[in-house]
């Protein structure tokens, strides 16, 4: 893998756990991504209009995967949104985090043609497998199980469809990664007006009292994934969606560290898992 490549993922990671800490310390609902996805829209749209301006025009395949893209990302949220309501959160997060980026690396070399070494496969299902122990495991979720399960897989396999379809759109059609994933705040804004017109109370009330974590937010969530979709210009996914997972550690380290949720030595020590994948990741 190289320098370049590694250095984007985890700058990626950064960001994701960044705003991830900022929407697990604000603790809102679907208002929430609604207004983030606002205010990321307004600030990224100076350089959005500077990246089509540069564009002669869209062929019918790199607009059939903007929309594509944009819909799996909405088919994604959603579908975790529900699998939190109706199943276990212990069950549903786990699931779809460690299938997502297993999915994701299978698809890379069924459709995409990308080669895996074994030093691969062991870098990206030690990473897995940290990140399933790091985020409870499988633990038991009563008669929800099953249906937890499922929902947690469903989530994984649209996280590895979404990686492995972006991959494409944005390495061999071309498709500028900031296009790529403005397009799915502008779905994300869409889907949930009639949520934040119903809870407009209550998106005036984090505006007001937490505009800067919001504004944060905004920055850093589209910036972690830009970051991604521009390592997958030239990295292969079976590198880059294993290690994306690395987020996943930053973010449980800074619940530990930061907002007191304790099992610090646990997740210290499944920390330490994760990153032996990623250093054989990162000299495969």
């Amino acid at each position: 893998m190289s320098i370049l490549g590694f250095a984007l993922v985890l700058s990626a990671a950064f960001c994701h756990a960044t705003w991830n800490f900022f929407v697990k310390r604000l603790n809102a609902g679907a208002e929430l991504v609604w207004l983030f996805s606002v205010a990321a829209a307004v600030i990224y749209f100076p350089l959005t209009l500077y990246v089509l301006s540069g564009i002669d025009g869209f062929n019918r395949m790199q607009i059939l995967f903007l929309v594509g893209s944009a819909l799996i990302h909405l088919g994604y949220f959603l579908l975790l949104q529900t699998g939190y309501r109706h199943g276990a959160l212990s069950l549903v997060y786990p699931t779809a985090r460690s299938t997502g980026p297993l999915l994701a690396s299978c698809f890379a070399v069924l459709f995409l043609g990308e080669v895996a070494t074994a030093q691969t496969v062991l870098g990206g299902v030690t990473i897995i497998f940290g990140v399933l122990m790091l985020t409870g495991g499988f633990g038991r979720g009563g008669d929800k199980a099953l249906v937890s399960v499922g929902f947690g897989v469903g989530a994984g396999l649209l996280i590895g469809s979404y990686t492995a379809w972006d991959a494409y759109a944005v390495s061999v059609l071309l498709v500028p990664p900031l296009l790529l994933d403005y397009a799915s705040s502008i779905a994300r804004i869409v889907l949930l007006a009639p949520v934040a017109l119903r809870r407009r109370q209550a998106v005036a009330r984090l505006w007001s009292a937490h505009r800067i974590e919001v504004l944060a937010i905004a920055v850093f969530s589209p910036l972690a994934y830009i970051l991604v979709l521009v390592a997958l210009t030239f990295t292969p996914v079976i590198y880059v969606a294993p290690l994306r997972e690395v987020s996943v550690l930053l973010t449980v380290l800074m619940g530990s560290l930061l907002l007191g949720e304790g099992h610090l030595r646990t997740r210290l020590f499944w920390s330490c898992v994760i990153l032996c994948g990623v250093v054989l990741l990162a000299l495969g």
